[in-house]
């Protein structure tokens, strides 16, 4: 009997079901499930029907989306009207979701300093306060937040929280469909990479650099959870209690989980396989050094090359290679549920720039690096072209996330240094740049010219609609 779970519903079976929730209790499942059965499988799904035994499965699904939802709600003012607020009930005068969807629109307007946020909230468009619902003043006028009252939030308000209700908004828009395993032949499945950040402008108590641990998705580089780790601590060990956070709202079975080589260890695999149900994509190096030396050992000349690209760009050419196998039996005795195993080499050709007397000359730099892969998804679920994009794919956290954090906002030269509000402004960066993208806009810093000018594209973006 094959296992059936659902990453995802569409967001009409979420309204439905949210309807049923209030109607009476028990009713939501059999919503649920009348509107499962009318999605089209992907073209990986197997086209096989429901069969009964899946109910339970189905049942499982819908609290899974009842706790999305609950966590994203159904715009951005309502996934932070999630979000507790710190303050004294008595006395509020601006709501926590309308300073936050204001901050966020800030952000994406291209402030990167707290001080330019809190300045650009409190001149706010009136266009814009009146689509976050923004309070008016005796004047009849909508007024926003004072900077000194957008700081004080940001002060006492929970970092995790905000980062977790964030991350749930963004993984209802990105919506990767439902999965069902086992797939019908090789072909892509939705993919989530991991990997930490240190945030070098801020300080954390102990008066260490904070790092931030988040899974991000495969091509649009939204950020579905985030993490502190721990003081005394590193990624390594936190990285099980942010997956199970994340499969708490955001289901990962049938997912594929990249990390790097730091996270090849034995737990994380069983973690992957056994209790999320998904696959992991690794990669071995000297940290596991046996495991690495018998990887070396196999017949690799023996292997033909199975899959090849070559890229021009940036001064530089390159070709990458990849060898798979079928992993051998005392592969799989030292490591849980390895299915293949698959060398990559990458051969890259650099025009420099060198001295040569009283001249400069372009010679050509050329470089070999070669990096073990192990897998769970055996050759029924990844062909050597798949494997090799998952592996490339990981990169998307550092080059869709990281790096517009470090250059477009300029993280590493914030000023804010200490308590919750380093960790605010990344995630309302990680906000901006996923809503940017899951708008179809791929060019962040051009993208963000154009909002800073554009107020519509900015309520379009925001997913906000101004009052008539």
């Amino acid at each position: 009997m094959r296992r059936v779970c659902h990453g995802f519903v569409t967001l009409r079976a979420l309204r439905v079901l949210l309807r049923g929730m209030q109607r009476g209790p028990g009713q939501d499942k059999g919503l649920l499930i009348s509107l499962l059965r009318r999605e089209a499988p992907l073209p990986v799904q197997s086209a096989m029907p429901v069969p009964a035994a899946a109910e339970e499965a189905l049942a499982e699904l819908a609290s899974r989306a009842a706790a999305l939802a609950a966590a994203s709600g159904g715009n951005l003012p309502e996934c932070f009207a999630s979000v507790p607020d710190p303050r004294d009930p008595r006395g509020i005068r601006h709501s926590l979701p309308c300073a936050l969807a204001l901050c966020t629109a800030a952000v994406l307007c291209g402030n990167t300093a707290i001080e330019d946020v809190t300045a650009w909230v409190h001149a706010a468009p009136q266009e814009v306060l009146a689509a976050a619902s923004a309070r008016r003043s005796a004047l009849g006028v909508l007024a926003a937040a004072h900077p000194d009252t957008v700081v004080r939030i940001f002060t006492a308000l929970g970092a995790q929280g905000l980062a977790q209700h964030a991350g749930a908004y963004l993984a209802v828009r990105a919506h990767p469909g439902p999965v069902t395993f086992p797939v019908a032949g090789p072909g892509w499945l939705p993919a989530v990479a991991a990997d930490g950040k240190a945030v070098r402008g801020a300080a954390g108590d102990d008066g260490l650099i904070p790092y931030l641990l988040a899974a991000v998705t495969r091509g649009t580089g939204a950020v579905l959870a985030e993490s502190l780790i721990g003081p005394k601590t590193n990624e390594v060990p936190e990285l099980a209690p942010l997956l199970r956070g994340l499969n708490e709202y955001y289901c990962l079975a049938g997912h594929v989980i990249t990390a790097d080589a730091g996270h090849t260890v034995r737990a994380h695999a069983r973690l992957i396989c056994e209790e999320l149900l998904a696959h992991y994509v690794l990669t071995v190096k000297l940290n596991t050094p046996r495991l690495q030396a018998e990887l070396d050992a196999l017949d690799w000349a023996s292997v033909p090359v199975q899959h090849a690209t070559e890229e021009h760009g940036h001064g530089r050419r390159e070709r990458r290679t990849i060898q798979v196998m079928d992993a051998p039996a005392h592969i799989k005795a030292r490591f849980p549920h390895v299915r293949q195993v698959a060398l990559i080499e990458r051969y890259v050709t650099r025009t420099v720039r060198a001295r040569k007397g009283k001249r400069w000359v372009r010679k050509q730099v050329k470089s070999a690096i070669a990096v073990f892969i192990i897998t769970s998804l055996d050759a029924r679920e990844a062909a050597p072209e798949h494997i090799a994009g998952y592996v490339r794919g990981h990169w998307t956290i550092e080059n869709k996330v990281h790096w517009v954090r470090d250059v477009t906002f300029r993280e590493d030269a914030s000023r804010v240094r200490t308590g919750p509000r380093p960790r605010i402004m990344a995630t309302l960066r990680n906000l901006a740049i996923g809503l940017i993208r899951q708008a179809g806009y791929t060019k962040i810093a051009a993208t963000i010219r154009k909002i800073k000018y554009d107020t519509a594209l900015l309520l379009t973006i925001l997913g906000l609609e101004t009052p008539s």
